[in-house]
């Protein structure tokens, strides 16, 4: 160990860290710390949080020539089946002169014209 204003270098640890020897290390019975405070336990539950959760989602791999299946309820196939024939429907000129040109009435309704 280094005395008090002495600088100890040890290769290998972030910022220079050393530990004294203990008898049991001497005797070879204890592990070396290379990474000294970090702790990697794979058996502990781990709660990922949203970021994580995002960035595996966001960057995961897709096949890209996979069929999509979509299934629908009835009542969104009849939904769209209703905007399918809406979008298909075929619009003529006489169509759109009879749209724009139509009557509208607005207004009170007079007891004379019932």
């Amino acid at each position: 160990m280094a005395d008090l204003g002495e600088e100890n270098k040890v290769s290998g640890v972030f910022g220079g860290v050393e530990f004294g020897s203990t008898e049991s290390e001497k005797e070879g019975n204890v592990q070396t710390f290379q990474n000294a405070g970090t702790i990697r336990n794979e058996q502990l539950p781990v709660k990922r949080g949203f970021w994580s959760k995002f960035k595996a989602f966001w960057l995961q791999e897709i096949d890209w020539n996979k069929e999509i299946k979509v299934e629908l309820t009835p009542y969104q196939q009849k939904v769209e089946d209703e905007i399918n024939e809406f979008l298909h429907q075929e619009i003529t000129w006489e169509s759109v002169h009879n749209f724009l040109f139509q009557e509208i009435k607005f207004g009170r309704k007079n007891k004379e014209t019932l």
